[in-house]
C-alpha cells in the first residue's frame, strides 16, 4: 500500500471511530465517497472496519491502490468512471473481479476523467445520491 493511501486509511478510520464514540452519531450507518487515490483508502478502510459501514461510492477512483483489501470489502459498492477513460474503467472492472460483495460499475455517457464535460458531474453525483 502506498504511504498516501495508508495516511488517508488512517484518517478516514480514525474519523470514523470518533463517529462511533459520539452519542449523536454512533448509530448512525457510514457511507465513505472517495476520488482517486481517496478511492483506494475508502476500500482499504472498509476492509478494516465491516461492522457498521453502508456503501461506499469511488468517482474516478483507483481501487487497484486498495490491493488485497479488495477481497475483505463488505459494504456495497458503487463504482463511478466516464466513458472516456477506457484505463479507468478497465482498472475498475478488474478491481470488481476481485471483490466479493454487491458491487456495481456506473459509466457516464461522455464523460472523460475529470468530468469536466457539461452536466458529467452532476451525472456522478446523483449516481452517488441514489
Amino acid at each position: 500500500m502506498s504511504t498516501a493511501v495508508g495516511m488517508l486509511t488512517e484518517r478516514l478510520v480514525g474519523a470514523t471511530h470518533w463517529l462511533k464514540r459520539d452519542p449523536n452519531t454512533r448509530n448512525l450507518r457510514v457511507g465513505y465517497f472517495g476520488t482517486s487515490t481517496g478511492a483506494g483508502a475508502a476500500l482499504v478502510a472498509a476492509a478494516a472496519r465491516t461492522d457498521f459501514l453502508g456503501a461506499i461510492v469511488s468517482r474516478r477512483g483507483r481501487p487497484d491502490l486498495a490491493g488485497d483489501a479488495l477481497a475483505r470489502v463488505r459494504a456495497p459498492t458503487l463504482l463511478i468512471v466516464g466513458e472516456n477513460d477506457a484505463p479507468m474503467i478497465k482498472m475498475n472492472r478488474e478491481a470488481m473481479g476481485q471483490m466479493n460483495v454487491e458491487k456495481k460499475l456506473e459509466i457516464v455517457p461522455g464523460a472523460t476523467h475529470l468530468f469536466e464535460e457539461p452536466g458529467a458531474l452532476e451525472e456522478a453525483a446523483q449516481l452517488a445520491a441514489d
